[in-house]
């Protein structure tokens, strides 16, 4: 349950600090006192949309934390957490933090954690009812979501959900395949076009830089001719020839004094490795060509390559890529036929598992409605609307794939009459505020049993409603508490007088700013608070006694 929540420089609250215990705690105040805020911070905490204007003015940073304090029920919780690397015990301190440049960051007992974590942990922790719910509740589409949470049918929402996308997509791989059969001929000519050009040119990997290199070896030929000539005779005429009498005298001297010996051998290595390179620069003048045939070749060669490439691809290796895609493409031209039946069956595989998700869910939907139908008139009749009728009706269409969604084929809407004799409309037509506020309080009290979920959270569900309807819900709402942690934000003085705890929520203005703050009250603060509830401004002895009476028959 909710234990403790902590709340720093949000709006109008510079800071607030709420200790709660189990049973009913209620919330009371005028209205704009700042009641929204408080539940605003617990929205925020479950990963609501945050604005950076929600800072308070002149502060770095608005902060919101809350302590719960954990149960037995639990324990899937704390292995989730658990897989995240977030040890939980006992307690689990959630935090949320708005910086007033727009960050925000969620923290799980002081470790950073995504939205989505913190989302799922609050909704095993708490559930919320406010006046929102009631717009909810007046649209029909809302109402299977009623019906599922009260069945615990999550699970088979998303194995529903999961076969309907995999029907989608076998749908739509199928009629892409037919879309390209329709295009099969005009495609197939178009391939077989480019798979012959490319087929014929034989394409070997770095051909065109090869091809580069010889054309301009081929272009320069007559040059290197000649250069390699003049080199040839300068060394053979001039150097070589002199190098080897140069060689001879110096093995003579070195007969003659052993001290020139290395200096022989040196000039003698040196003049065996020139005449070799002489011989090596003698084959290179041999392999030169001078073939403008073979110059014409190979510039056609390269005008083939580079409209290839201009066409296919920038680089030779990406245009023999190319070329193999548009043959594997053939080839899977060739066996569309094939390939269509075989996506016909999976579609058809796909449609009727569909189908039977879609009916088996179905099935469940309704014996959870019919269950559901009992024991909201039973809670209802303990709201002072014994003789109210609820039931809800499927409109479903044709069981056809055509009106087939992700989450089946059914269609519910709540139907009501508060009155004897009156036939059971929807109940966007019917229910005034006070009968949605007992309606809905009817389903939020059966959901909080269902779901185990120890903290419930009413917003001003009491609108509409007063007199005996008032004490009613009163009662239905202290029920609730005797088994579940209930935090109520009201304006009737029937509910507030049943409450374990009553805080007031009031602005006050300190240095020259406005602030709320929430006070605990006591026993005489309680009367002040319920007879101001009461009487507003002309509070009386009388509107004194009956609220002390009120207070001591509730207690």
């Amino acid at each position: 349950m909710l234990r403790e929540l902590r709340i720093t420089n949000l709006a109008l609250i510079e800071e607030l600090h709420l200790t709660l215990e189990s049973g009913l705690t209620v919330l009371t105040g005028e209205t704009g006192a700042g009641k929204s805020i408080i539940l605003q911070a617990i929205h925020l905490l479950a990963g609501g949309r945050a604005v950076a204007g929600w800072v308070r003015t002149g502060a770095d940073a608005a902060t919101v934390e809350a302590l719960f304090e954990l149960s037995g029920h639990h324990d899937e919780l704390r292995a989730q957490l658990g897989e995240m690397g977030i040890e939980v015990e006992d307690d689990l301190i959630i935090r949320r933090q708005i910086e007033a440049k727009g960050k925000s960051r969620f923290y799980l007992n002081g470790a950073l954690a995504t939205a989505a974590a913190v989302g799922e942990a609050m909704e095993s922790l708490l559930s919320v009812a406010s006046q929102h719910d009631h717009q909810r509740l007046l649209v029909p589409r809302y109402h299977l979501d009623f019906i599922d949470a009260m069945g615990d049918l999550g699970a088979a929402r998303q194995e529903m959900a999961a076969a309907y996308e995999a029907w989608l997509a076998a749908k739509a791989e199928c009629e892409a395949l037919r879309e390209q059969e329709r295009d099969k001929e005009q495609r197939r000519d178009f391939l077989t076009f480019q798979c012959r050009e490319i087929g014929e040119a034989a394409l070997v990997p770095g051909e065109d830089e090869e091809l580069a290199v010889e054309r301009d070896r081929l272009k320069s030929s007559d040059e290197l001719i000649r250069l390699g000539q003049l080199s040839h005779e300068a060394l053979s005429e001039e150097v070589v020839s002199q190098l080897a009498m140069v060689r001879k005298h110096l093995e003579q001297m070195a007969t003659l004094d052993p001290g020139v010996a290395p200096l022989a051998d040196e000039v003698a290595g040196s003049s065996y490795q020139l005449e070799e390179s002489l011989l090596g620069l003698s084959r290179y003048l041999d392999t030169i060509p001078n073939d403008p045939a073979r110059l014409d070749e190979v510039t056609a060669r390269i005008d083939l390559l580079q409209r290839l490439k201009r066409k296919y691809g920038p680089t030779l290796d990406e245009v023999i890529v190319f070329g193999e895609q548009a043959r594997q493409e053939l080839e899977r031209l060739e066996s569309m036929e094939a390939q269509l039946v075989i996506l016909g069956e999976q579609v058809a595989a796909c449609e009727d598992v569909v189908r039977e998700k879609a009916t088996q869910l179905g099935a469940v939907r309704r014996k959870v409605a019919a269950g559901l139908e009992s024991r909201v008139r039973e809670e209802l009749a303990s709201l002072c609307f014994a003789q109210a009728e609820f039931a809800v009706h499927f409109h479903d269409p044709a069981h056809d794939l055509g009106h087939l969604t992700r989450l089946g084929w059914d269609r519910p809407e709540f139907v009501f009459s508060a009155n004897p004799g009156e036939p059971l409309k929807p109940v966007a037509k019917i229910a005034s505020g006070g009968e949605l506020s007992r309606l809905l309080l009817a389903l939020k009290c059966l959901l909080a049993k269902q779901d185990q979920v120890e903290t419930v959270i009413f917003d001003e569900i009491d609108a509409g409603i007063s007199g005996k309807a008032a004490e009613a819900v009163a009662r239905k709402i202290r029920e609730l508490a005797d088994h579940h942690q209930v935090l109520c934000i009201t304006h009737l003085p029937p509910i507030a007088a049943v409450a374990q705890a009553h805080f007031l929520v009031a602005k006050t203005v300190r240095n020259e700013r406005t602030q709320t703050h929430v006070t605990s009250l006591g026993q005489e603060q309680r009367v002040d608070e319920l007879a101001r509830m009461l009487a507003g401004d002309s509070v009386t002895e009388k509107t004194l006694a009956f609220v002390r009476e009120l207070l001591s028959r509730n207690q």
